[in-house]
């Protein structure tokens, strides 16, 4: 019963459950930097993983794959603002040097401004992440121990060089939880975001919440050829408690390799708070049906309404597809309600 927790345990609980806000794929993007002569700063935003392709060089130099600024020779140093997909409150960071290694940036703080309208010179900057160093060519997890929310970051790299990847982990500020407003309860921007999964071999499973449609067929979910009894699922959080009006499947891209029907359930875990487990997530007992199977088509949306059992409220759903195949996105349409 693999989750998120279990897939690499030395990664920090914030970076396997949150949500980057930081992601091109989600609307982020680097709006200024000081200096990107040798790699493009919107470049560390990319939600593919880092590569190195050996020989390849441009009119600069060494073609890198993320953010590399030029030798400083002044005594100053590199600075870039991102605009966050969304606003909200950051639980953590991992800065990534990944292929970096005598270029890399030794050292490296975060501010945070909000700042809705867009920055200006008047806004005002916090420190969020003070001072931390930085090595060659790995992973830098570092937590945010602020609570406020923001729209604005600005990475600072000490005194220069190069930065693969730059995440920001934490949960979008939703904007309504009155339940007046009819909102995609499981969308990533929303705060939705998936826990636990059967299987995720292709493609990338978090792109299942992303806003759009998809791009190709590995802009989505999809899961190995499956050669033994059963169905492959994924344990969705929602952004907000809500009662659920409406689903949209969207098999966009996958034509040979649509699941044939699909189903969900849905619980609400409210009253476990802080103490839901693996175990309380993926255990039966807890989910009662919400969508019987129904049939799935290739390249296509497929919305259910009338399909839907009633139910109140609820804070996560299990999305079931059989036996097998790939999803493009999912969207669960509701009304928020407080608990």
């Amino acid at each position: 019963m693999p989750t998120i927790e279990k897939l690499n345990p030395d990664v920090p609980l914030y970076a396997r459950t949150g949500i980057n806000l930081a992601s091109a794929g989600l609307g982020a993007r680097v709006e200024n930097a000081t200096n990107d002569f040798f790699a493009p700063a919107a470049r560390m935003l990319d939600d593919a993983p880092p590569i190195f392709i050996p020989g390849k060089f441009d009119e600069h130099g060494k073609w890198m794959d993320g953010w590399e600024s030029q030798r400083r020779r002044d005594g100053g140093h590199d600075w870039a603002t991102v605009k966050l997909a969304a606003a909200g409150r950051v639980l953590g960071f991992d800065i990534d040097t990944a292929h970096f290694t005598g270029n890399y940036a030794p050292a490296a703080r975060v501010e945070a401004a909000y700042a809705p309208e867009g920055v200006t010179e008047e806004t005002k900057w916090a420190d969020i992440l003070p001072h931390r160093p930085l090595g060659p060519d790995g992973h830098h997890f570092f937590r945010c121990e602020n609570y406020e929310s923001w729209t604005h970051l600005r990475l600072h790299i000490y005194p220069d060089g190069g930065v693969a990847r730059f995440r920001v982990f934490g949960v979008p500020e939703l904007d309504d939880t009155t339940g007046g407003q009819r909102i995609d309860l499981c969308a990533a921007l929303n705060g939705g975001r998936i826990l636990a999964f059967s299987d995720a071999h292709y493609g990338d499973y978090n792109r299942l919440l992303a806003p759009g449609r998809g791009r190709d067929m590995g802009d989505g979910w999809e899961t190995r050829r499956r050669r033994e009894p059963g169905y492959d699922w994924a344990v969705i959080a929602l952004g907000a408690r809500g009662k659920i009006e409406e689903l949209l499947v969207d098999t966009a891209h996958f034509k040979g390799n649509y699941p044939d029907r699909c189903s969900m359930q849905a619980a609400d875990l409210t009253s476990f708070g802080d103490g839901l487990t693996d175990a309380l997530v993926t255990d039966s007992m807890f989910w009662k049906t919400l969508l019987p199977e129904v049939k799935l088509g290739p390249d296509a949306e497929h919305r259910f309404a009338g399909e839907l059992h009633e139910m109140g409220p609820v804070t996560h759903v299990r999305f079931n597809i059989l036996p097998d195949g790939g999803v493009s996105r999912l969207r669960i349409f509701g009304r928020p309600v407080r608990s």
